[in-house]
């Protein structure tokens, strides 16, 4: 049943993400976009942020909402079959939605916006922050922030020795995935943080292997983040159980 009404959720939340993708994959010098693909103005709830994926006189937004709706709905329903009742789900299920959303724009504009990347952190901390103070769990909300912290000065790392293959963009995501790993412990952490550059640096060899120009060519990290961080947080929450 709850894994049931977790990919009811996630199905809810991934269909209003196509309409945010478009809006927000430009470049980090212009304006979200007030228009469709087609030109006609974007509009709805939300000073247009919300409604349908589809504009409904084109047909065109961003992704395909079923696509999004089934990859959110898929996500949800994985980390509540690994979670189970424990309280630190509500945190999952609130980052799981913004982790797609983000890697959908990363996908699309080589961008990861402030504005997702640092809530994304603010909420993960103060989920888990109201999680360990509802179960005396402290300790683990010390770890998480401190995991935050940690995954985060690395990928600052990475990014001051390869500023052409690491965005500041990356280094944000990465407070908020060290936080949701952090949780679990140490071993959670570096498994999380080092599948997501181990899947990045396998997909830029694959582009170099298979067009020499994509040497040059800038390449969206976040995605591959967010995959080993899920990868890493899925065992061991099932492991906590």
């Amino acid at each position: 049943m709850l894994m049931f009404l977790a990919a009811v959720y996630g199905a809810a939340a991934g269909l209003l993400i196509p309409r945010p993708v478009h809006r927000m994959a430009v470049e980090p010098d212009e304006e979200w976009r007030a228009d469709c693909p087609g030109g006609h103005p974007i509009t709805g709830p939300a000073r247009g942020w919300l409604g349908r994926g589809r504009c409904p006189d084109c047909g065109a937004y961003g992704p395909g909402p079923l696509s999004t709706a089934a990859v959110t709905a898929l996500v949800c329903a994985a980390l509540a079959a690994a979670t189970g009742p424990r309280p630190e789900l509500v945190a999952w299920l609130v980052m799981a939605p913004v982790a797609v959303l983000l890697a959908a724009v990363d996908w699309r504009a080589r961008r990861l916006p402030d504005v997702l990347t640092l809530p994304l952190a603010a909420a993960g901390a103060a989920l888990l922050g109201s999680v360990g103070w509802l179960t005396g769990e402290t300790a683990a909300w010390w770890r998480a922030l401190l995991g935050g912290l940690l995954l985060g000065a690395w990928y600052l790392v990475l990014y001051l020795v390869n500023p052409r293959g690491i965005g500041l963009g990356d280094v944000k995501l990465a407070v908020g995935l060290g936080i949701a790993l952090g949780w679990y412990g140490w071993r959670t952490l570096v498994t999380g943080g080092a599948a997501g550059v181990l899947l990045g640096a396998l997909y830029g060899a694959g582009l170099l292997l298979v067009r020499r120009e994509a040497r040059n060519a800038a390449m969206p990290l976040g995605p591959f983040m967010i995959i080993g961080a899920f990868c890493g947080l899925l065992p061991a929450a099932a492991a906590a159980a």
